[in-house]
Order: C-alpha cells, then structure tokens, then sequence
C-alpha cells in the first residue's frame, strides 16, 4: 500500500508595489512578506516597476501609486495593464475625487486603496483582488455614492421597495412574485440601484444602502 503524496501548499501570491514614498514600501513589504505570506517586489515609479515585469514576468497582483513618476494617471494604468497581461492592477491613492475614482475604475482598474488603509486589511485588499473582484474601501463607496445621489437624485419609490427586497438577500425571481413586476422589470430596476449608489453589484449595492441609512 502506498502512501500518498501531501498536497503541495499554494504557491506565495506575487505582489509588486510601486510608490514613490520608500517608507510606505518599506512598511507594506514588511508586514506582506513576514504576516501575510506573499512575496513582494517594489519598485520607486512606473518605468521601474514595468522592468520589473517585463523581468519577472506577470505579478499576482500589481499596486501603483497613482500620483508618482511616469504615471499621468489613467495612462500609466493602462501601460501596466498592458505590461501585466490578464492579472489585475489596482491603484493606491490618498484621497481621490469620486470623478478620478470612476475614471480609474472604468479603465479596469482592479481596486483604489486608500493610503489610510490598516497594513492587515491591505493584504485582504490584495486577496480580493487577485479572486477576481473589484476591491473598494467603504468610506470611498460613500463618498461616491453621495455624489452620485447628488447629480442623480434618490431612488425612486420602486426601487426603494426593490432595495428592500435585496436587504433581505431575495433574488430577482422572488422579488418580482412579491412587489408584482416582471423579472426583467426587477433585474432593471437592480441595475438602476446598484448605477445610483455607484455600487458594483447587488450585495455592494445594499451595504451602501445601509450605510447611507437607505435601509
């Protein structure tokens, strides 16, 4: 009878950090490599961390500062998007406008994090990330949804009573049964919610909504 062979441990998420702030590389290094288990490169602005892939191939996940040397915003996150083929590529920033925040996003951006962000929950923020999902800290989806509330005004009183239904984790199929619409009519008026309260999804949408009181 033979034994069988252990599983193998997944292999280290690769991470690369690019800012031009060395004690804010030094410090998410640190704790990212020793803490968390990933293994991070870092680099002082774009031109070093595009070598950097062009070196080492694609990264897990990439972090650029959106403000330092040879970013130009947008362009410098498309440059790397590029460079670091289908893996994701957020941005970290200080406090961005919720009209810099949506450009970002709509670029394909895989997150915004804040440089206020705890160095435990960055590491969260990286996971996220690389699942696949948009990552956006709770108090920049406030702030984009009050703009948002504000140029587009409040729900209405239909996709209030839709909201409601969401808080309660409905899907769309009992929600039409119980408010007396069409499925499709329901699936519209979720996709309104989720436009207004800049939320990227149904279970965003409902966080937001609670934290704005809306629920």
């Amino acid at each position: 009878m033979t034994e069988e062979a252990a599983p193998r441990p997944p292999a280290a998420p690769s991470v690369l950090i690019a800012d031009d702030h060395r004690m804010v590389l030094d410090i998410f290094s640190m704790f990212l490599t020793a803490t968390a288990g990933m293994s991070v490169q870092t680099a002082t602005d774009l031109d070093g961390a595009l070598e950097l892939v062009r070196a080492h191939g694609h990264f897990d996940v990439v972090l650029l500062d959106l403000n330092m040397p040879g970013m130009n915003g947008v362009t410098g996150l498309r440059r790397m998007m590029r460079a670091n083929g289908n893996h994701p590529v957020g941005i970290i920033t200080a406090n961005p406008t919720p009209r810099m925040a949506e450009e970002l996003l709509n670029a394909g951006a895989a997150g915004i994090v804040l440089k206020t962000t705890p160095v435990r929950s960055l590491a969260n923020a990286i996971r996220f990330m690389q699942s696949g999902e948009r990552y956006l800290p709770l108090e920049l989806m406030r702030s984009q949804a009050e703009a948002q509330r504000q140029s587009d005004g409040v729900l209405s009183e239909k996709e209030m009573l839709v909201l409601q239904h969401l808080a309660e984790g409905k899907p769309n199929k009992s929600i039409a049964t119980a408010v007396g619409l069409a499925e499709p009519t329901v699936k519209m008026h979720v996709t309104a919610i989720c436009k207004k309260l800049s939320a990227q999804n149904r279970t965003q949408a409902v966080v937001v909504a609670r934290n704005m009181g809306l629920v």
